[in-house]
């Protein structure tokens, strides 16, 4: 469970945040959902760590994460949350088979035991003839499948995304809301998405609304998966 407790965030004098209070119970799919500006990407970086805020708590199943020394907090990071972007963030030198193995390799994993757990991965993903292709040689749809795997091969606990289909077509979409839904059921993740995409946010599990740093809804739907 993530619990999120009075967040606020300022940058100089520009209070992004003023407030946040949301809890996110094991397994659920949430979308995070507002106007450009409302301050969804700024609380997902807090609650995945990548940002601290300026006051409030994070706590991840009981233990508060926001305050800890940066090395440790790293390594619970690097542990227990994957990240997928709008852009994929893959390494255009690295092979697709490598940049999902990079951060296992980071959390201690032997090269064989990384190489093993990133070609699981990029066969459930239906990508096993693409491990060896760098992301200039990929379509969108599976440079984004890619950042999925990698994002998975230290098997979190949860999975955060922004904007993750933002940049796809619509077919490729519509399987990558589709495989966030499979791989909950498969694996039990946690996912938290921040998106524009109304028909996605409509098919999580709840659907939580910024205006202005603020939550103005914070709902379950009756759709879900």
């Amino acid at each position: 469970m993530i619990e999120i407790q009075n967040i606020t965030k300022t940058f100089d004098t520009i209070e992004v945040l003023k407030g946040i209070d949301i809890t996110i119970p094991d397994h659920e799919i949430v979308s995070i959902v507002g106007a450009s500006g409302a301050g969804k990407t700024t609380l997902l970086q807090i609650v995945g760590t990548l940002e601290k805020p300026t006051s409030g708590s994070i706590i991840f199943d009981g233990k508060r994460v926001d305050n800890l020394p940066d090395r440790e907090m790293a390594r619970f990071r690097n542990d227990n949350i994957g990240f997928v972007f709008q852009f994929h963030q893959l390494l255009p030198e690295f092979t697709a088979l490598e940049n999902v193995m990079i951060p296992a390799m980071i959390g201690g994993a032997s090269n064989r035991e990384a190489e093993k757990r990133a070609h699981e991965l990029l066969g459930y993903l239906g990508l096993t003839a693409r491990e060896t292709h760098k992301p200039a040689q990929l379509s969108g749809g599976e440079k984004q499948r890619v950042a999925v795997a990698r994002a998975l091969v230290n098997n979190p606990a949860v999975v955060l995304a922004d904007e993750p289909s933002g940049s796809l077509d619509t077919h490729n979409k519509t399987e990558l809301h589709k495989l966030f839904f499979d791989l909950r059921q498969e694996f039990g993740h946690t996912f938290v998405i921040v998106t524009h995409d109304e028909a996605l946010a409509n098919l999580s599990d709840r659907t939580i609304r910024l205006q202005d740093g603020l939550v103005i809804d914070n709902h379950i739907n009756n759709n879900n998966q």
